[in-house]
């Protein structure tokens, strides 16, 4: 359902719309909320407590973690295999219910395909709460500042600014040209691989616009002089996300400006990109970006000349996203798994993550396998084979992977003691080497000697992903999720 709306008019017309109230009914995604047109719902604060598993801490999924002023977690609605993203407010952040409960309602009629969208909200009492579509593939900082396996392609960086310039315009469009602190973590990517905009910097915190929090160095200028957010507002941060697509890193738009007044673009550009790109478009994105980041606002072009703009420029269109970002994906049309942090650290290929939840648990999921020693008599050999052990449990801490390959390699081959932990331990190093098939091999092996351990099942998609074996990966996927469901079941 589209509704036009055009200042404030337009506003009213829509709220009045959308605040009729519908009879409660069960939410067609499983929800059991308060159903409003659009899509959108309104939840109870025990039907997201239980999506959420309590606010669990290990379900958060925003940037900052617990120490974040809002957080967000990730969840799974009541009833429904639906994931989604629920952010938090503090006590303090919405004072005034009726502004939050009209604010969310206007922003769940947005419905767009280059947006996450907002799909329901919770007022409650002195708790605010905001339901989002939940986006798999994390956030535009962690594929451009913190990439494991691959630096993200500048067919897919043109590709990222024009699906953001897009959501801009639609959301112009809608009457909601304002987003608060438009920023890397505000960019998300879907099951697809194809970047969207966050709902959530659509809510503005009042009704003037007053709502701006960043760095010091990348606000706008009429927001230091003024204190007030504006479309224009909007474009300069859209320049600064440019920057951050052009070289990689948090540039200040100062530096940057410096830089491309001294012809000195090539400078900015991101060392890894270095060959991938003609400069004839680095010279236009930066062009485009120096225009966002003009001084006065009216300098400054509006949403719907940068989608022009970036169209020309894109490469690789036939191209889907999840294959230019180097990301899973599966073939056949099914329904989300809801995995454990270490499954969904497997299923994306996290190495990083895996290695330090690895890290974290240790050697708990031995008991009764690595500890259990055989009643033979103390050997030298032994002892030899608990420091091969001990020096790759030392090698693996420190990132050295190979010397852990090595290390634990000559514990295996000692034969006196059977350690799944240790298999998963090399695969995981093989994997940081690029050996896929051995790393394969070695999760098996753990999975043989401990059958129910679905860290062995999860790493074995692990190194399936690393193959391109996606269709295995997920099937695998889909047995160490189940696995994980049958011990919780027990427990």
């Amino acid at each position: 359902m589209e509704f036009q709306r055009e200042g404030i008019q337009g506003n009213a017309i829509a709220y009045s719309v959308v605040s009729k109230k519908v009879e409660n009914e069960t939410d067609e995604n499983g929800g059991g909320g308060e159903k409003l047109p659009g899509g959108f719902s309104e939840y109870s604060f025990e039907q997201l407590r239980l999506a959420t598993s309590g606010f669990s801490p290990e379900n958060i999924v925003s940037e900052h973690g617990e120490k974040a002023p809002n957080v967000v977690y990730k969840g799974k609605l009541p009833g429904s295999n639906r994931l989604v993203a629920v952010k938090r407010f503090t006590k303090s952040a919405w004072p005034d219910s009726r502004q939050f409960l009209e604010e969310a309602r206007l922003v769940g009629l947005l419905r767009n395909e280059r947006v996450a969208n907002l799909i329901g909200c919770c007022c409650e009492g002195t708790e605010r709460l905001l339901v989002a579509e939940f986006m798999p593939h994390e956030t535009l900082a962690k594929h451009l500042f913190h990439w494991e396996s691959q630096p993200m392609k500048w067919a897919m960086r043109l590709r990222v600014a024009l699906y953001l310039a897009q959501a801009l315009e639609y959301c112009s469009s809608k009457g909601r040209a304002l987003y608060h602190d438009l920023n890397a973590y505000r960019v998300l990517f879907d099951q697809d691989g194809n970047p969207r905009l966050s709902c959530f910097g659509l809510m503005k915190n009042s009704r003037d616009g007053k709502s701006y929090s960043t760095n010091l160095a990348f606000t706008p200028p009429e927001y230091l002089r003024t204190g007030r957010v504006t479309p224009e507002s909007v474009v300069y941060s859209f320049g600064t996300l440019l920057l951050d697509l052009l070289s990689g890193k948090h540039i200040p738009p100062s530096h940057a400006l410096d830089l491309i007044r001294g012809k000195n673009f090539l400078m900015l550009m991101d060392s890894c990109l270095e060959g991938h790109f003609s400069n004839d478009d680095g010279t236009e994105l930066v062009r485009l970006a120096s225009r966002c980041l003009q001084y006065e606002p009216r300098e400054r072009p509006n949403a719907k000349s940068l989608v022009t703009a970036l169209t020309s420029l894109q490469k690789e269109t036939e191209v889907p996203s999840y294959v230019l970002m180097g990301i899973p994906h599966g073939t056949a049309s099914t329904e989300p798994l809801s995995l454990t942090p270490f499954g969904e650290a497997c299923s994306r290929k996290d190495l990083t993550a895996i290695h330090e939840m690895l890290e974290k648990v240790g050697y708990r999921d031995d008991e009764g396998i690595a500890n259990e020693l055989s009643f033979q008599m103390w050997t030298n050999q032994m002892q030899e084979t608990l420091n091969s052990k001990k020096h790759g449990d030392t090698a693996f801490r420190a990132k050295d992977f190979e010397t852990a390959i090595s290390c634990y390699t000559q514990f295996i081959d000692g034969g006196t003691m059977v350690s799944p932990t240790v298999f998963a331990r090399r695969c995981l190093s093989y994997l940081m080497n690029g050996m896929a098939k051995e790393a394969l091999g070695d999760a098996m092996q753990a999975q043989v000697i401990s059958p129910e351990w679905p860290t062995a099942i999860y790493l074995q998609a692990a190194a399936l992903f690393s193959l391109g074996m996606e269709t295995d990966a997920q099937e695998t996927l889909k047995d160490g999720t189940s696995l994980e469901a049958k011990r919780s079941s027990r427990s």
